[in-house]
């Protein structure tokens, strides 16, 4: 029998903007546990959002995650000896874990010199609707769409 699940970690919210998503996105951000390093270049990249776009930086950041987070994906699922991709909704704490994944994933490809301006940069393009990060996005949504016909084996 399996153990009990892991208790959920209450996380702080973050002294800049007291924002509880903020803290998870700066988490997700940091290498080798340097959290402050991750900070810096988050708080950095919503100034040069904030000068960039003319409004705060933050609800630019928020709409870019509304506009990356996907509604459905697809999962592998054994059923007499084929494999298929079956399309499931997504719980909303792994929505957000997916969205934030996928802006910090694609704002590390960018081209820009410093993290802060990849950072920035993605943020801005998935605000628009725009960008990798909203391609991957589409992309998981339309693979959910074209296995459409295998919803049944849903587990």
């Amino acid at each position: 029998m399996r153990k009990a699940r892991a208790k959920k970690r209450i996380i702080e919210p973050d002294p800049k903007f007291n924002d509880v998503v903020v803290t998870k996105f700066i988490n997700n951000m940091m290498y080798d546990g340097k959290k402050s390093i991750a900070a810096q270049t988050f708080y950095e990249a919503m100034e040069l959002v904030e000068k960039r776009a003319n409004e705060p930086g933050v609800e630019v950041w928020r709409r870019a995650l509304n506009n990356v987070m996907p509604s459905v994906e697809v999962k592998s699922r054994r059923v007499g000896g084929s494999t298929f991709q079956v399309p499931i909704e997504v719980n909303p704490s792994r929505k957000s874990a997916l969205g934030m994944r996928w802006l910090i994933g694609y704002a590390r490809k960018r081209n820009e010199k410093t993290m802060m301006e990849k950072l920035a940069g993605e943020i801005l393009a998935a605000a628009k609707g725009e960008g990798a990060s909203v391609k991957k996005k589409e992309d998981t949504y339309r693979m959910a769409e074209a296995n459409k016909a295998f919803s049944h084996f849903r587990f």
